[in-house]
């Protein structure tokens, strides 16, 4: 969206205090300039396609409902939505386990193959970043949230430490030690 009267763009934290005051279309405008990244982010997270657009619709339904009470990161609105698709997102998977658990206790209870999975499988690429979910899944929280912000989300450290609230230095050595178990993590499959 551009200014009228400066003819330059407008950032976000203009445009999310827009929505807050009830401006759809300010929303319409975030969610135009958000919503491939917020997707892409939520693909890296689950591997999924089918997945990634349910976390995207779930991302700004939330980002609609609690629009006037968020505080935004660098008046980008974009590290805010990285979180919230990655706590969907460990919604989602708490979630599927324990409907997965459930459908184990019914005596023989018949499984149903989801096509779609079936052939995202047979993609390399795909099982490969599967892997490396799972494995982000099995870090300790405060690298997981480092690694799904900086190396999924591709968030910059600087805004990565403002929006967990601790220092840049302390993003770093999260990640560091991160990367290196997820090494050794990935190395061993």
């Amino acid at each position: 969206m551009i200014s009228h009267a400066t003819g330059a763009p407008v950032d976000d934290r203009a445009l999310w205090d827009r929505a807050a005051g009830g401006d759809e279309a300010a929303f319409g405008e975030l969610f135009e300039r958000h919503a491939e990244a917020v997707w892409n982010h939520a693909y890296r997270l689950t591997g999924s396609w089918s997945a990634a657009e349910d976390l995207t619709s779930s991302t700004f339904l939330t980002a609609w409902r609690r629009r006037a009470d968020v505080t935004l990161v660098r008046d980008s609105a974009l590290p805010w939505l990285y979180t919230v698709a990655g706590n969907a997102a460990r919604d989602e998977h708490r979630g599927a386990r324990r409907r997965l658990r459930l459908l184990r206790k019914i005596p023989d209870a018949p499984v149903v193959s989801d096509h779609a999975d079936s052939v995202a499988e047979r993609i390399d690429g795909e099982q490969r970043l599967r892997e490396i979910v799972e494995a982000v899944r099995t870090l300790p929280k405060s690298q997981r949230e480092v690694v799904e912000l900086c190396l999924l989300g591709d968030v910059s450290v600087a805004d990565a430490a403002a929006l967990l609230t601790v220092a840049e230095v302390t993003v770093r050595a999260h990640l560091s030690r991160a990367r290196a178990r997820l090494r050794t993590l990935l190395e061993e499959k």
